[in-house]
C-alpha cells in the first residue's frame, strides 16, 4: 500500500479499487504513506515492546490511526475559493 501512496504523491494517480471515491489524490497519497509506516511501526516493532520499548507499539498505531485520518480527507472535497461582493 505504501508503493500506491507514493504514486499518488508523484503523479497523482490513485489506483482503481479506489479511484471513483479519491477527490484529492497527492492528499490521499501522503495519507497511505502515514499509515503504511505506523501499521509497519505496529507489526514489526510493537512485539519488542517486551524488551523494554513500550512506545513503539502505541506510536505505531497512533501514526497509523492518523493516516488513516488523511486518507479520509482526501476522500472528501476541498475548500474552494469564494469571492465576496463588498
Amino acid at each position: 500500500m505504501g508503493m500506491c501512496g507514493a504514486v499518488a504523491v508523484v503523479t497523482e494517480w490513485v489506483p482503481p479499487f479506489a479511484r471513483r471515491r479519491v477527490l484529492r489524490p497527492r492528499l490521499w497519497g501522503y495519507g497511505t504513506l502515514v499509515s503504511a509506516v505506523g501499521f509497519a511501526l505496529f507489526m514489526f516493532l510493537g512485539p519488542l515492546a517486551d524488551a523494554g520499548l513500550d512506545v513503539l507499539p502505541a506510536t505505531g498505531w497512533c501514526l497509523w490511526m492518523a493516516g488513516m485520518a488523511v486518507q479520509y480527507l482526501g476522500r472528501r472535497p476541498g475548500r474552494t475559493a469564494t469571492r465576496t461582493a463588498s
